[in-house]
């Protein structure tokens, strides 16, 4: 079976997989991405990480037919820009828009990069852009026909038609609002960012309160918790992230569909799931992490063959 190298060049971090069809042999993970790197430390760390899946798995670059890329390794500040196709956007269209180009100060490997998607720009609220999350979606089995949330940093809510294209998406800022509002406001001493589970109890608390009283009023009360209630970390927690995910929680129901997949980061993911088969009627599929942490190499390999 042939191998392929598949890249996932994120924002901050990257992750680069010796990987077939069906199975990963080998990942190499870089702690950067396209935001805080030049593009010629970027491809040194890519150059290196290359050089070391050949090495541990004793192959030569005559035994990879392809270097597979999507995300924002493919936007002006990755190895190469990708302009993105137009949604609707499927296996076709992506397979289609495939920019092969060789980066010999890298590796005399070919490489493929794999555009993202963009929506409408007809207005402000039409207008979206991904980059990654659409190998991400074509890499999960039984995606078509679904609203799938890719829980992270910036989540993503993708819809997709019968035929497992990628119709409308839009996009929230959700990791980086739980990462920044505990860091950067007076909550920095109320808010445990290294818990990783949730006191259900209390994450529908903060998502209850966050609903009828708004988000502002509902992260002062994360404070309240600690300073008047002396309520446990894992509480204090709970409240904030379920206050946090009320936006999330609505721009799903907003889309009015019955079958929502939920994957991407561990800690939000499992969070969205509760509220979602507590507080609505959808039916919730909650990927793995298996499942989560493949998805994206194998999607792209799906996308590079038409499969």
């Amino acid at each position: 079976m042939k191998k392929y190298i598949t890249v996932d060049g994120g924002t901050t971090n990257t992750r680069v997989n010796l990987n077939d069809q069906k199975n990963i042999f080998y990942t190499v993970k870089i702690q950067s991405g396209a935001r805080v790197n030049s593009a010629e430390s970027y491809k040194i760390q890519i150059k290196k990480a290359i050089e070391e899946i050949l090495l541990k798995n004793k192959l030569t670059e005559s035994d990879i037919e392809c270097i597979v890329a999507s995300g924002m390794i493919t936007s002006e500040r990755g190895l190469y820009e990708v302009k993105h196709v137009q949604a609707p956007a499927g296996i076709k269209e992506l397979h289609d828009n495939i920019q092969h180009i060789y980066l010999r100060d890298i590796t005399s490997i070919p490489f493929a990069f794999i555009p993202g998607v963009r929506t409408s720009a007809d207005s402000v609220d039409t207008a979206d852009v991904m980059r990654g999350e659409e190998s991400e979606i074509i890499g999960i089995a039984n995606y078509e026909n679904s609203l799938c949330v890719l829980c992270g940093s910036h989540t993503k809510f993708i819809k997709t038609d019968t035929n497992g294209r990628i119709t409308e998406f839009s996009t929230t800022l959700t990791g980086e609002m739980i990462s920044a509002l505990s860091s950067e406001t007076i909550l920095n001493d109320a808010v445990n960012l290294d818990i990783t589970e949730t006191d259900s109890e209390y994450l529908l608390k903060g998502y209850d309160y966050s609903c009828e009283n708004g988000l502002n009023k509902a992260l002062f009360k994360v404070r309240v918790l600690k300073n008047i209630f002396n309520a446990s970390d894992i509480k204090i927690y709970s409240f904030y992230i379920g206050a946090i995910l009320a936006g999330d929680i609505s721009e799903i129901i907003n889309y009015n569909i019955s079958d929502v997949i939920v994957g991407g980061r561990e800690n939000i993911k499992k969070a969205v799931a509760k509220i979602l088969k507590n507080r609505t009627k959808v039916n919730v599929t909650e990927l793995d992490n298996k499942t989560v942490q493949q998805s994206n190499a194998f999607g792209m390999v799906k996308i590079y063959r038409e499969d």
